[in-house]
């Protein structure tokens, strides 16, 4: 039960623009969006922070930022986020086995050397942000080159 209703219909045409977002990473629009909107500029700065962040400028793939936002949100211990994130994964192209054993990573043949290092540097990050040690941290570019 929310402490806070959400509201059920966005009116404004901007909010509306930027939700397609949500509509196309998860296939729906997150009641947290909805609740954020009684503040609009709440939304609209959370909407776009998320855009900016899943924006394909780099070499992380919008499957691996899901994947790596499902790690890290796990370990974090947010819900929320963490059935957010697995659903994006799959609508972006995880594979059912990557899916399956995205905790196995280390072990598995679904997972390229680039996934593996980017999903230990999440879960180093989120538990403990120095558990990002040395070692780690020459992984990264090494294999993100």
């Amino acid at each position: 039960m929310s402490l806070i209703d959400p509201i059920h219909t966005i009116e404004d045409a901007e909010t509306k623009e930027l939700v397609k977002f949500f509509n196309e990473t998860l296939g729906f629009c997150p009641n947290s969006i909805k609740t954020m909107y009684i503040r609009p500029q709440i939304a609209y700065a959370f909407i776009n922070l998320n855009k900016a962040v899943m924006k394909n400028k780099g070499k992380v793939t919008s499957k691996l930022k899901r994947l790596i936002g499902y790690v890290s949100s796990t370990v974090s211990g947010c819900r929320y986020c963490q059935a957010h994130t697995i659903r994006a994964a799959e609508r972006y192209g995880a594979s059912t086995n990557q899916l399956k054993e995205v905790w196995e990573f280390r072990d598995s043949k679904n997972f390229s050397i680039k996934e593996k290092v980017a999903l230990e540097f999440a879960i180093a990050s989120s538990s403990i942000p120095n558990h990002v040690d040395n070692k780690l941290m020459s992984a990264m570019p090494q294999h993100w080159q």
